[in-house]
């Protein structure tokens, strides 16, 4: 096997030196030892020097334009730094700074302006700070590949440098002064970067005025101050619900017949899955005390537990509070409310079809069903009748196999087992706390 190229290290293309010997950091020369490296291979080579890996497949070709939020506000932010980004990706100068919470779409956004400068044959390098502190840790152990020197050189003076999740780091004076060289180097020569980061409060005063100075930096935020706050905690009025996890959650019944016991353990499998990647709808079926309501509940208090959004509404309740908003003493309008509830990003409808059946509360059901039909938004139903007794136009809806999984709870009710135990031998204190549940 033959050495590596002392120039390129076998990568086919190296970083030229300036005429004061320094590494210019800004171009790439194709190294003679693979002679005149096609496009297409210039292409890899980038990509590969890139470090952006699988993050490869975020381009602006499959970025939604006006990201997944349900608020319109949002959508509003987000297709201004969508139109901002595609701009600095084609000629990218000072700094790009893009703010949202988890799950807004910032490294999608990130990833796509890398992707979009190697499509243009020019280098970006790719990292995310926890990962590069660590590295450059690591690069202190004397045993280590990767020098210390060099990759702080690289990462100092790359022609595009993607720093992902800024302020996701161990906030240690180490840390801090080690991320300062970095950034000032690359402020003062006012270098192309990229920066994604939570909340821009939450940065140290220096580098708070670093990306607050609009000579170098531009900011993009994903989400109003209003709508970041809302939709990551329970209501009020849902203690209950708040303690009900996939932890809590007794799928192993052995008073249960052999397939019952099977169907609550692939309902409970089926909830787990769907909370790690919510997408499209789940309706859940069944008695009264089933559990539905607790593994809708889980599938929440998991997608809080990961910063995301999610809106639990108990829908009789929900449809009273429509019509209170009609009331002059009320201090929630009704738009606001109703849009609310049809643009969330998550939504759980609990209880559905235990609404009074008048056509004015069908009609606004309706409404909310189709609107996050044909918007594709994630969201999870129970209820207690079988599908042939709701409205035709809904029920399509949730027979739809594009969009819809409906799961059919056959267990009976637990508080009745519960009751009917307790009759014939001691209490079953333990369940009994843990299922004090409406469904």
């Amino acid at each position: 096997m033959q050495p590596a190229c002392p120039r390129c290290g076998g990568a086919g293309f190296y970083h030229p030196k300036l005429a004061n010997g320094r590494v210019d950091y800004a171009r790439v020369v194709s190294c003679s030892c693979h002679g005149l490296v096609p496009e297409e291979q210039k292409q890899a080579l980038l990509l590969e020097a890139s470090n952006l890996g699988p993050l490869s497949r975020l381009t602006f070709d499959n970025l939604l334009p006006e990201g997944r939020s349900g608020y319109q506000s949002n959508q509003t932010l987000f297709k201004a730094a969508y139109q901002a980004a595609r701009n600095f990706a084609e000629d990218p100068s000072g700094w790009f700074v893009i703010v949202g919470p988890s799950g807004a779409g910032k490294t999608h956004l990130a990833a796509a302006v890398a992707v979009e400068q190697i499509r243009n044959y020019r280098p970006a390098l790719y990292i995310t700070v926890p990962d590069l502190l660590e590295h450059i840790r690591e690069s202190y152990n004397p045993s280590s590949e990767s020098p210390y020197d060099g990759l702080l050189e690289e990462v100092r003076n790359a022609p595009l440098l993607i720093l992902d999740d800024l302020g996701v780091h161990a906030g240690s004076p180490w840390s801090k002064e080690k991320l300062d060289q970095i950034l000032s180097h690359r402020f003062s020569r006012e270098l192309p970067t990229l920066i994604t980061l939570l909340s821009s409060n939450e940065m140290d005063q220096r580098l708070q005025t670093r990306i607050n100075d609009p000579a170098v930096s531009r900011i993009y935020h994903l989400e109003t101050d209003e709508d970041a706050e809302a939709g990551y905690s329970w209501e009020p009025g849902l203690e209950l619900q708040k303690q009900m996890t996939f932890e809590s959650f007794d799928w192993k019944r052995v008073n249960l017949p052999p397939s019952q016991r099977e169907n609550l353990e692939k309902a409970y499998r089926l909830a787990v899955d769907y909370a790690r990647a919510p997408d499209g709808w789940l309706v859940w079926q069944g008695v009264t005390g089933s559990g539905k309501t607790h593994l809708a509940s889980a599938i929440v208090n998991y997608l809080f537990q990961s910063g995301k959004q999610a809106l639990f509404i108990v829908v009789p309740e929900f449809i009273d509070h429509l019509r209170s908003t009609f009331s002059p003493d009320s201090r929630v309008s009704y738009d606001r409310m109703f849009e609310r509830v049809k643009t969330a990003t998550f939504l759980v409808l609990d209880d559905f079809g235990e609404q009074t059946a008048t056509p004015w509360a069908q009609e606004k059901l309706y409404q909310v069903i189709n609107y996050r039909y044909n918007a594709r938004l994630a969201t999870v139903i129970t209820t207690t009748r079988s599908l042939e007794e709701l409205d035709s136009r809904i029920r399509s809806r949730f027979l739809d196999p594009k969009i819809s999984t409906p799961f059919a709870l056959t267990i009976p009710d637990y508080r009745a087992d519960m009751a009917s135990h307790s009759t014939r031998g001691k209490p079953q204190r333990t369940q009994g706390k843990r299922y004090n549940t409406r469904s």
